[in-house]
């Protein structure tokens, strides 16, 4: 059944002439998986906002959308709110209330549900989404990929017929992000929900698609299936090419394959097929990192939030290697933006010791916090008129210099806070997900940038649950666990040495290849054995 129509739909915001969504024509059947992509600013959030009748942006709007054959804009506020539910890429904004079974009961109560079909919604929900062991806990005591969770669990109590997703795991790490698209395509092939979910992070979000939409510059450039993904990759924005999941990638370089894989397994499988065997080179080989002085030193590091509360960080040992890149990986809730904190001074220990003499700056993981004016060129006017220019051409932030920081994409407001940082020359960047909300083509900015600065001798600490970009830009890895450092080692080897906090291009190459941790290992020992 055709449930929702988007007919020749374009969009234009009341501030700037560039038209954010451009005769966008594309049809949703009932029960359907539809993955959107593309580069930040593309118009994949305005396009979501637009198919939701409350959160539809103002501005100019030519075409039609139509839900169940009526024009969207016609639902009344209650039918829209029961009917298509949303969950955004911030976890905090979807959450109103103080307790888990509030929040699952918030929607319900609105829309004046008798009380015994409420408690009856709620219960059966809490134990599909298996969160009745924290059923009763305080809303902020979770975990951002338990809040996400939440936001979706109270969307479909509300047995919404449609989802919208707008990133929801940007800030999750990938065992939690893939626990929670699992869930995602558990409710639409058990309950029918039509799914549309904006993704950067394609990887695991493709295979559960029925079509994958792309849109380049507020225009729909492709409607295809996922394993149509092969023959159209030539034809995509070569940075959408990079979004695409590490099999798809590899694949494209390499003759003699029908059928593009989409999986780690799929792939495993074809690289077995189409290489000859015994292979004759099965190694990277890497340079040792050589050893420098270290920019900081933390000894026996505890610290706990509440005095009779239990310790965050315990008994925490950290070196980080002057003019280097460390990346730092863990659950969430495992207490990485804390440890940022302290180094940051915005906290102090509870115990051990701390050796800092360096100048630091803290991106934190909600960049809006450092936002205190109207435009962001006024936010880089603490500097001189020529290092601003230079930092927001560095960042390709001239076209959003007259824009409101609060009114930009979430991946440029990352962008504006680093380009802030950056002006006050710190000796020390700590970031906290900074490539959060980002597409793979400032994500490759970013990764240049980050180059600059160790060649400028600057120290990087990179919190972040993106592997694929930690693989292939960090110098070391550590893992935070359980208030510890559990391990800490040059990325390829960290990488390697895991089984679970990998990358899909060691999973998909580790009974054929050594040491491979990115698309561009298993590609350059393909190409090698054929």
């Amino acid at each position: 059944m055709q449930q929702l129509v988007v007919d020749k739909f374009g969009f234009q915001y009341p501030i700037g002439r560039v038209q954010a969504l451009r005769d966008v024509s594309f049809e949703v059947q009932a029960g359907e998986f539809l993955v959107l992509c593309g580069r930040s600013g593309c118009g994949k959030t305005t396009l979501l906002r637009a198919l939701h009748p409350v959160l539809a942006p103002a501005g100019e709007r030519t075409g039609r959308i139509l839900w169940n054959g009526a024009p969207i804009e016609s639902l009344d506020r209650r039918t829209a709110a029961e009917h298509i539910g949303v969950v955004m890429q911030d976890p905090e904004s979807g959450i109103v209330t103080d307790k888990v079974w509030h929040e699952l009961a918030f929607g319900l109560e609105n829309l004046g549900l008798p009380t015994a079909e409420i408690r009856m919604r709620v219960a059966e929900i809490a134990q599909y989404f298996g969160i009745d062991g924290w059923f009763d806990q305080h809303t902020a005591t979770l975990s951002g990929g338990q809040k996400q969770l939440l936001n979706l669990a109270s969307a479909t109590a509300l047995r919404s017929q449609l989802l919208l997703l707008d990133e929801p795991t940007a800030q999750m790490d990938p065992i939690a992000a893939t626990e929670f698209l699992a869930t995602l395509s558990r409710i639409n092939r058990e309950l029918g929900v039509t799914v549309i979910l904006s993704e950067h992070r394609l990887e695991e979000a493709i295979v559960y698609a029925d079509r994958v939409l792309v849109l380049e510059a507020g225009r729909l450039t492709l409607d295809a299936p996922p394993a149509g993904l092969g023959a159209s990759y030539d034809s995509l924005d070569p940075f959408v090419q990079a979004a695409m999941p590490t099999p798809v990638r590899v694949f494209a370089y390499l003759p003699g394959v029908t059928e593009t894989p989409l999986t780690a397994r799929d792939g495993a499988a074809a690289l077995e097929r189409c290489l000859p065997q015994p292979l004759r080179v099965k190694r990277i080989e890497r340079p040792a990192q050589p050893e420098t002085q270290p920019a900081l030193t933390m000894k026996n590091i505890s610290f706990r939030y509440e005095k009779d509360g239990a310790d965050v960080l315990r008994q925490l040992d950290l070196t980080l290697p002057a003019g280097r890149t460390t990346a730092l990986l863990g659950g969430n809730g495992a207490g990485k933006s804390t440890l940022l904190r302290l180094l940051a001074g915005l906290r102090k220990p509870t115990g051990g010791r701390l050796r800092l003499q360096a100048k630091t700056a803290l991106l934190p993981q909600n960049a809006a916090l450092l936002f205190t004016q109207s435009t962001v060129r006024a936010e880089l006017q603490s500097a001189s008129e020529e290092a601003a220019a230079a930092v927001a051409a560095q960042l390709e932030l001239e076209p959003l210099l007259e824009r409101h920081p609060y009114d930009l994409s979430g991946g440029e407001q990352q962008r504006a806070a680093l380009a802030k940082l950056l002006l006050n020359d710190p000796d020390l960047l700590l970031l906290d997900e900074p490539t959060k909300g980002m597409d793979c083509a400032f994500k490759l900015r970013f990764a240049q940038l980050l180059d600059q600065l160790k060649a400028a001798g600057k120290t990087v600490l990179l919190v972040s649950h993106d592997a694929e970009f930690c693989a292939a830009h960090a110098d070391f890895c550590a893992l935070l666990f359980d208030g510890e450092i559990a391990c800490m080692q040059p990325t390829a080897d960290f990488f390697c040495n895991n089984y679970f906090y990998t990358t899909a291009a060691h999973r998909m190459s580790r009974r054929l290849f050594e040491n491979c941790v990115t698309d561009k290992d298993v590609i350059s020992l393909c190409r090698q054995n054929l």
